[in-house]
């Protein structure tokens, strides 16, 4: 008989889950669901540990290279006597054959040991064995082929000790047999392999110290592949508890010497793509050719955490998503995968909103005539979310302009600053001043301003902050444009009481932004916190501080059954004046971005202010581009309406407060979101209110 030891690598079984022997490749054409995707690992059940395959253990044969110099073996006539003839390694001795051995093939078939030929077969009696645990035993008899009531002859035993140490759970396998008049006893004597160490292959998220506490029961124990197994469901559970969605652990491979090293596929990301889509949501158009976009590719990826070789994790590219919304640049945005859980390129398929406009148009306006208008809006110069606004307004008796270039702060060039440009004239009605009171000569009270800011912007922590400077001179003038200083009533109409004043400015914001998107949010919240302190220069000498607060909330809510998004948003903002406040300076209440329902500024003109709005956002199911809207607005000045110079609110029996509840389309254009709100107010008033954009 032969025995053999574990001089060389083991062929052994991974431990893998079946969603990994079924799939391990990732469907390019499928969208990744960072919400629901988990990956489980389950073992192979009741398997044993396996390590890719090596060299195959020698395989013993009847040709032994070595003489014994002790007799081999004895025949005794005793009736039931057995005879032992036994495998052993690393020792020679009476009645024991090593490997590597030479010995002729008449001194190793004693005549009541199992006979030499490989298929003369003897009925196995018994089989035991020794020096295993329970578990470790029941491997065993999985493999082997010898089992009680068979037959078993010389070749088994060989091959089952060569199964045996094939399992990689062994460091030294022997047999034994002895015959008796029934059959024949067999011993197989084994010693697990005793686990020593552990390491990693393949881990970049994985550290040491995380890996080894799940194994620390295994560690100077022989080795348990149901310990294994467990400390393998440890750590695939911490991959999906930290978000590494593609991470498992693919097998662990022992030595010899008892050290395990676990192999792992962490999804590392190979390259990061964008894709273009168009209306259907296809990457290419018509002809087959890749859907062009303005947004250049380099600009996004580095706008983006997730960057080659890292290891992919959910929470990551979702803040990468919300970041790209945050361009105001892409209506959608989602990511596919192409790969295997080893390497794996990230495609961002995204669709570009309207970024590039130009409006020409004119309209009748009751103050000045005909006016001709022209528009020009870009939210992606150059293809780097660089935003320039150019428009122009030309009536006869007046030439109007606003004009603003914005440079966002880069995240990936963290030492530039954004910055933007401005440059304005502008002229029109008063809302502070309406048509309750005229001038002395009857005309409408007209307020004009020219001006211009700088300001630069970098994020703190999570807040975007804006420093500026500013300036502006404002002049109150009648319908030819002549200044005037006081109206009919003769209020003064200016801080400095020549119809004109200058007013310089440093202003300092911080915004805090957590919506899902800019332009369209449907869940998060962002606040603003604004101070604008003055510079007493130039005429007026005015030295005011405007403080102001804005919070915004948006929550999806599903009130009927509807493919498309449901949202209940809540604004609520207050502000108050310190110091100096020209009675154009107020905070004027109503109108089509205050209380709906009432004109603008005839809520109320106040020192100070508090404003709450509620709308409940759906979708119309005649057109995709329509929505509706049902909503409520409350305004009041505080009471403040009469600590304004010459209380021009008061003199217009302004009442200060306001409700106004009524409902609204949404029309998604080609120019932008382009809303229609019909009001109701709390005196019975009624109003239609048109604007870009959504309310808040």
């Amino acid at each position: 008989m032969e025995s053999g030891t574990n001089n060389n690598s083991p062929v052994i079984e991974k431990i893998q889950s079946k969603e990994v022997n079924k799939s391990n490749k990732l469907n390019k054409s499928n969208q990744l669901d960072l919400s629901n995707q988990v990956n489980t690992y389950t073992p192979k059940e009741n398997s044993p540990v396996v390590i890719p395959s090596s060299p195959q253990p020698q395989k013993a044969g009847l040709e032994i290279n070595q003489t014994i110099t002790n007799q081999i073996a004895t025949n005794q006539t005793t009736t039931n006597q057995t005879t032992t003839n036994q495998i052993t390694t690393n020792q020679i001795t009476t009645n024991q054959i090593t490997t590597n051995q030479t010995i002729p093939q008449s001194q190793i078939n004693p005549s009541n040991a199992v006979p030499d030929s490989g298929d003369l077969v003897v009925p196995a009696v018994e089989v035991r064995i020794v020096g295993a645990t329970q578990e470790l035993e029941a491997i065993i008899h999985e493999v082997i082929k010898t089992q009680v009531g068979a037959d078993t002859n010389q070749r088994q035993l060989q091959r089952d000790v060569t199964a045996i140490l094939n399992t990689g759970l062994f460091s030294n396998v022997t047999v034994s047999s002895g015959e008796t008049e029934f059959g024949l006893k067999v011993i197989y004597r084994v010693q697990p392999l005793i686990v020593r160490s552990l390491s990693l292959e393949g881990a970049k998220a994985l550290t040491y110290q995380v890996a080894i506490e799940p194994f620390k029961s295994q560690i100077g124990q022989p080795i348990s592949p149901s310990t294994l197994k467990n400390a393998v469901k440890e750590v695939n559970k911490w991959y999906q508890d930290n978000g590494y969605s593609l991470a498992r652990v693919l097998e662990i491979q022992p030595n010899p010497q008892g050290a395990l090293t676990l192999q792992v596929a962490e999804g590392v990301v190979g390259e990061v793509k964008f894709q273009f889509v168009n209306d259907e949501g296809e990457t290419v158009d018509d002809k087959g050719k890749p859907v062009k976009g303005r947004t250049k590719p380099e600009f996004l990826r580095q706008q983006l955490q997730l960057k080659p070789g890292a290891v992919f994790q959910d929470k990551v590219v979702r803040q990468d998503l919300q970041k790209l919304y945050g361009l105001g640049l892409f209506e959608s945005a989602n990511v596919a995968l192409d790969g295997d859980a080893n390497k794996v390129d990230v495609i961002y398929k995204i669709k570009e909103v309207g970024a590039r406009s130009v409006n020409l148009g004119g309209n009748f306006n009751a103050d000045q005539g005909i006016v001709g208008t022209f528009s020009y809006r870009d939210q992606n110069v150059r293809g780097t979310n660089d935003n320039l606004g150019v428009n122009v307004q030309a009536g006869r008796r007046h030439l109007g302009f606003d004009a603003k270039f914005t440079s966002p702060y880069r995240s990936s060039n963290p030492d530039r600053l954004g910055y933007s440009i401005n440059a304005f004239r502008r002229r029109g009605l008063s809302e502070t001043f309406d048509d309750e009171i005229t001038l002395a000569n009857g005309d409408k009270v007209r307020q004009g301003r020219f001006g211009a800011s700088f300001q630069l912007q970098k994020p703190i922590d999570d807040w975007n902050t804006t420093l500026g400077l500013n300036y502006k001179r404002t002049s109150i003038r009648d319908r030819k444009g002549n200044v005037t200083t006081k109206d009919e009533l003769n209020n003064p109409l200016t801080l400095s009481g020549t119809g004109v004043d200058d007013l310089t400015t440093v202003s300092l914001s911080a915004t805090k932004d957590q919506r899902d998107n800019r332009l369209n949010p449907t869940k998060g919240s962002v606040l603003t916190l604004s101070s604008e302190q003055s510079i007493p220069l130039g005429l007026g000498n005015i030295s005011m501080n405007r403080l102001q607060a804005n919070y915004s909330q948006y929550v999806p809510v599903k009130l009927f059954k509807s493919d498309r998004t449901q949202v209940f948003a809540f604004n609520a903002q207050a502000g108050t004046v310190i110091g100096d406040l020209p009675p154009y300076e107020t905070f004027n209440l109503g109108g089509s971005n205050s209380v709906r329902g009432y004109g603008g500024g005839k809520v109320g003109s106040g020192r100070s202010y508090v404003l709450a709005s509620a709308e409940y956002r759906f979708p119309l199911p005649v057109s995709k581009s329509l929505g509706g809207v049902i909503f409520a607005d409350f305004a009041s000045d505080i009471g403040s309406g009469d600590t304004v110079l010459a209380d021009p609110a008061g003199a217009r029996g302004k009442p200060g407060r306001g409700l106004g509840v009524g409902a609204g389309i949404r029309l998604n254009s080609p120019l932008g979101l382009v809303r229609a709100d019909y009001g109701i107010t709390d005196r019975g008033e009624s109003q239609l209110h048109f604007g870009f954009g959504h309310r808040f």
